[in-house]
Parts: structure tokens; C-alpha cells; sequence
């Protein structure tokens, strides 16, 4: 029997080395619209969406440690100490996922504001 609890509490921790693996992206740093050169909104365009396939691989990284530890919670038979950590795990990564969505949308929104500037400052 205790293998057995060696085993899942092996399985549990792994997660949290593959939740540690989750490489957040650093946000881009976005041109000011207002002030920019076509070259700087290129570059800022670039940078967003380099960013935002970083962000992608993120959250896919994130769904795979939240998905496992609800799987495991799901086959049952782990102690309490190692059912409290997987849980850990799961919630925390859940909420990284979250905020990596927000953060997703916040950068484009930010960027569109800043396209906007741009527009306005350089009709035509």
C-alpha cells in the first residue's frame, strides 16, 4: 500500500513540475499610436502576434496540467495530502490559464487603441 501512495503522490507532484515547464510570455511593449512611425506599428504588430502564439502555447500547456490533475481527482484512491496538492495544482493552474486570457485581451485592445492614435494622427 505504501507504493501505491508513493506512486500517486509521485503522479500529483509531477504535475507541478509540468506546471513549472508553463513558460508565461512577457507582454510586448507596444509603439505609442500617436507618435509612431509606420515601421514602429509594424514592429508592434510583429510583436503582438509573436506574443500572442507564445501565449497559445501557454495555455495549451496550462490546460494539460489543469486536465490532469482533474483526471486524477476523478480515479479516486488518493490520499488527502496528495488529492490537496493536485487540487492546488489544478486551481492554480486554472487561474494562470484565466489570466492569460485577460492579459491576451488587454494586449489587443491596447494595440487597437494604439492603431487608432496612429490613424488619427496621420490621416489619409
Amino acid at each position: 500500500m505504501n507504493r501505491l501512495s508513493f506512486a500517486l503522490a509521485a503522479l500529483a507532484l509531477g504535475s507541478s513540475a509540468t506546471f513549472a515547464e508553463c513558460t508565461k510570455p512577457e507582454s510586448p511593449t507596444l509603439p505609442n499610436g500617436a507618435s509612431a512611425t509606420m515601421e514602429d506599428m509594424l514592429a508592434g504588430q510583429k510583436a503582438v502576434k509573436t506574443f500572442q502564439t507564445a501565449n497559445v502555447e501557454y495555455m495549451k500547456c496550462l490546460e494539460e496540467v489543469f486536465t490532469t490533475a482533474e483526471a486524477r481527482v476523478k480515479e479516486g484512491g488518493l490520499t488527502e495530502d496528495v488529492l490537496a496538492e493536485t487540487q492546488k495544482n489544478y486551481n492554480e493552474a486554472v487561474e494562470a490559464y484565466n489570466a492569460a486570457v485577460s492579459l491576451e485581451e488587454s494586449v489587443a485592445g491596447q494595440f487597437n487603441t494604439e492603431i487608432r492614435e496612429y490613424k488619427a494622427a496621420n490621416p489619409g
